[in-house]
C-alpha cells in the first residue's frame, strides 16, 4: 500500500516531499466571483450561494439560544464528560501560555515596553460535513476566551437536516461562544472578511476547511483579513526504529488517512523490515474501519522512506525536517533525543504511548497546525494567535538628549531630514 523509497538522495527530497496535488482549475475565479457578489449584495448573496453549495440553507443565519441549548440538551452524558476534560486541559495548557508584561530600561531614561492586547473580533470557522468537528470549538474558541478576545463568531454549516450537529452547540456553549452561525463553504470566510447586514466583519479568521475555505481565506488575506495560517489537508511522519510498534504505527498513518482522500501519511524508518510489518497492518486496520473507502484512497498518496546506510540517523533528522509535518509522531527507543533535533513540525508526539490522537482531542496542545510544509516558518494557533504586542518607549528630557547624536545621525544618512528635525527641535 505505501509506495517505498529506499536511500534517495538528497536532490531528489524536494519532488517526493510534494503535497497531494489539488484540481484548482477555475478555483480563484470561482472565490473572486463570490467574494464580489458578497461584497455587493451581502446576505442574500451568501444565502444563494449556500443554498447551491450546503446541505441545506436558511436566510435566518444566527441560531438562537435557546435552538443552541436545545441542541446542547441533547448530547450525551459521557461525550459532555468527555470534552469538559478536554476543555480543562486545553484551558490549562493555554492559560500558562500567558506573558508577563515586559518593561526593560535600556538606557539611563529610555524606557521601552510591551503590553499584550486581544484582537477584537474572530471568526471561528468549524466544518459540518462528514466529520463534524466540535474538537476544533474548544481548539479556538478557548484560547480566543482565554486571550481576552471581545467577540468570537463561529460559522459551521447546516446538515441536511436543517441543524448542526448537537456536540457543536455544546462546545460553543461550554466554551461561552453566543454567536453561531449557520453558513459554511467558501461564502462563509467572504461574509467574516467584508460583513453583511447579519454577519460582523471579523478582524481575523480560524479553522480548517476544503480546498474552497482555505482558497477563500487566502483571498480573504489579500483584501486585509488576517488568517491563523496557510492550510491544507491534514498530514503525518511517523519516524520510527526497528523496535517500535507496528501495529502502532499503521494505526496513527490510518488516523490521518481516515481525514479525507487528500490527506498523506509517511514512514520514515531504517528497516524494510519495518515497512513489510507495517504494511500488513495497514491491510488489516483498514477493513475495520467505516471510512476505510476514504482512508484507502488517501493511502495511494502515502510512501515511505527508508534510510539504511551509514548516516542514516543523520538522514533521517534531515528528512524530517524537510518535510516538516504537519505532525510528526516519534516511535524510537531514543524518542526523547530525536525529538530535540526537531527544527519543523506542527506537533510532535514522543514515544510509542503519544498518538497523534490525544493531541486532535485532549492533551491541552492545539490542533490546529500548518501543513503542506509551512512548519517550516509558521507555528500552530496558541494564546498568541488571539492578541498582538504593541510597543510603548517614554523617554525623559535626559534620555532624549543621551540619544539624540545617535538618531540624528542615522537619520541624516538615510536622507530623512524630518526625522532628525523631530529630535532636534526637542532640543
Amino acid at each position: 500500500m505505501l509506495t517505498v523509497y529506499s536511500n534517495p538522495k538528497r536532490e531528489d527530497w524536494k519532488k517526493l516531499c510534494e503535497r497531494p496535488a489539488v484540481n484548482q482549475d477555475g478555483l480563484n475565479d470561482f472565490i473572486s466571483e463570490l467574494f464580489k457578489a458578497v461584497s455587493r449584495d451581502g446576505d442574500s448573496a451568501v444565502y444563494a450561494y449556500s443554498k447551491k453549495y450546503d446541505a441545506a440553507s436558511s436566510k435566518n443565519f444566527r441560531l438562537s439560544a435557546e435552538k443552541i441549548q436545545a441542541l446542547a440538551d441533547s448530547v450525551a452524558p459521557e461525550l459532555k464528560t468527555a470534552m469538559q476534560r478536554a476543555k480543562d486541559n486545553i484551558s490549562t495548557f493555554h492559560e500558562a501560555q500567558k506573558l508577563a508584561q515586559l518593561n526593560v530600561e535600556v538606557e539611563k531614561g529610555v524606557n521601552c515596553w510591551t503590553k499584550q492586547v486581544a484582537i477584537d473580533k474572530v471568526a471561528i470557522y468549524i466544518p459540518g460535513g462528514s466529520a463534524p468537528l466540535f474538537s476544533t470549538v474548544l481548539m479556538l474558541a478557548l484560547p480566543a476566551k482565554i486571550a481576552g478576545v471581545q467577540e468570537i463568531n463561529l460559522f459551521t454549516p447546516l446538515n441536511k437536516e436543517g441543524s448542526i450537529h448537537p456536540a457543536i452547540a455544546y462546545a460553543a456553549l461550554l466554551c461561552g461562544v453566543e454567536n453561531v452561525f449557520t453558513i459554511g463553504g467558501a461564502q462563509a470566510i467572504a461574509a467574516a472578511s467584508i460583513g453583511t447586514q447579519q454577519i460582523p466583519k471579523c478582524d481575523k479568521i480560524f479553522g480548517p476547511g476544503n480546498q474552497y475555505v482555505t482558497a477563500a481565506k487566502r483571498f480573504a488575506q489579500n483584501l486585509g483579513s488576517a488568517i491563523d495560517m496557510p492550510a491544507g489537508p491534514s498530514e503525518v511522519l511517523v519516524w520510527a526504529d526497528e523496535d517500535a510498534n507496528p501495529a502502532f504505527i499503521a494505526a496513527d498513518l490510518l488516523s490521518q488517512a481516515e481525514h479525507g482522500a487528500d490527506s498523506q501519511c509517511v514512514l520514515l524508518c531504517n528497516s524494510q523490515k519495518t515497512v513489510d510489518l507495517v504494511q500488513q497492518e495497514l491491510l488489516r486496520q483498514v477493513q475495520l474501519l467505516p471510512r476505510k473507502e476514504i482512508a484507502l484512497a488517501a493511502l495511494k498518496n502515502c510512501f515511505a522512506v527508508v534510510f539504511s546506510d551509514d548516516d542514516a540517523a543523520l538522514l533521517q533528522t534531515d528528512f524530517s525536517n524537510y518535510y516538516a509535518p504537519e505532525h510528526l509522531i516519534i516511535q524510537a527507543n531514543n524518542a526523547d533525543d530525536l525529538a530535540i533535533k526537531v527544527r519543523n513540525a506542527g506537533s510532535v508526539f514522543i514515544g510509542e504511548y503519544s498518538p497523534e490522537s490525544v493531541g486532535d482531542y485532549a492533551s491541552g496542545t492545539n490542533h490546529t497546525l500548518p501543513t503542506a510544509g509551512f512548519a517550516k516558518a509558521y507555528s500552530g494557533v496558541n494564546l498568541a494567535s488571539f492578541s498582538k504586542q504593541i510597543t510603548f518607549q517614554k523617554l525623559s528630557k535626559k534620555g532624549l538628549e543621551n540619544l539624540a547624536s545617535t538618531v540624528v545621525c542615522m537619520a541624516e544618512n538615510e536622507g530623512l531630514q524630518a526625522h532628525a528635525n523631530a529630535v532636534k527641535i526637542r532640543l
